[in-house]
C-alpha cells in the first residue's frame, strides 16, 4: 500500500469539494459569510491564490471529522488532522472531478476555472505543450513540493500527480526540474 504524503496545499481541492457538496445538499451556500467575505470568495482565494487563511475558514466550516468522512465516501483515505493523502487518492479525487462525478456541472466548472489560472504556474503547467490545458493545485510546505493536475486536450483528459519530499526547501529547483521531466515524458506519451 502506498504511504501517504503530507499533502500540503493540494488537499485544498478536497476541502473545496467538501464545501461544494454541502452547498449541493442545501447545508451551506456560497453566499454564506465566512470571515470578511463569502464562502464562495474564500474557495476561490484558497484554490487560485493558495490562501491558507481561506483554507482554515473553510475547513472549520466543513469540520475536520466531516471532511475525513467526505473523503471516505469517495474512497479516499484522508487524515484531516495531519493533512495526509496518497498520490493515488489525490489522482482519484481529480479523476472524479474531471469526469463530473464529484460535483454538479456548475460547481465542477467553477472549481476547474480556479485551478486553471493559479498564483503559481511553475510546476506541471510550465512543462506542458500549448495544446494542453492544465487544471492544477500545487503544494509547497517545509520539505514537500507537489503538483496535482488534470491535463486536457482534444485527445482526452488525464490526471498527473507528482508529490516530492526533500530534506528541506534548498532542493526545490532540482525537484522542480524532476517534475518538469516527468510532465514532459507523460505529455509526450499521451498527447
Amino acid at each position: 500500500m502506498e504511504e501517504p504524503f503530507e499533502a500540503a496545499s493540494t488537499a485544498k481541492i478536497l476541502t473545496a469539494a467538501a464545501y461544494y457538496s454541502l452547498v449541493e445538499d442545501g447545508s451551506a451556500s456560497l453566499d454564506n459569510p465566512l470571515g470578511a467575505y463569502t464562502s464562495g470568495f474564500q474557495i476561490q482565494a484558497m484554490v487560485q491564490d493558495s490562501n491558507n487563511d481561506s483554507w482554515s475558514l473553510l475547513m472549520d466550516a466543513v469540520g475536520l471529522s466531516r471532511l475525513s468522512d467526505y473523503a471516505a465516501s469517495l474512497g479516499i483515505s484522508y487524515d484531516a488532522g495531519v493533512n495526509t493523502l496518497s498520490t493515488a487518492d489525490m489522482a482519484h479525487l481529480l479523476a472524479e472531478l474531471s469526469e463530473g462525478r464529484l460535483l454538479n456541472q456548475e460547481h465542477t466548472e467553477q472549481l476547474l476555472s480556479y485551478m486553471q489560472d493559479t498564483n503559481d504556474e511553475d510546476l506541471i503547467p510550465a512543462a506542458v505543450p500549448d495544446t494542453v490545458t492544465v487544471f492544477h493545485k500545487y503544494g509547497l510546505l517545509d520539505d514537500e513540493l507537489h503538483d496535482a493536475a488534470i491535463l486536457s486536450s482534444a485527445e482526452g483528459s488525464y490526471v498527473l500527480v507528482v508529490y516530492t519530499k526533500g530534506a528541506d526547501l534548498s532542493d526545490v529547483p532540482q525537484r522542480t526540474a524532476v517534475i518538469h521531466e516527468i510532465t514532459e515524458a507523460v505529455t509526450a506519451a499521451l498527447f
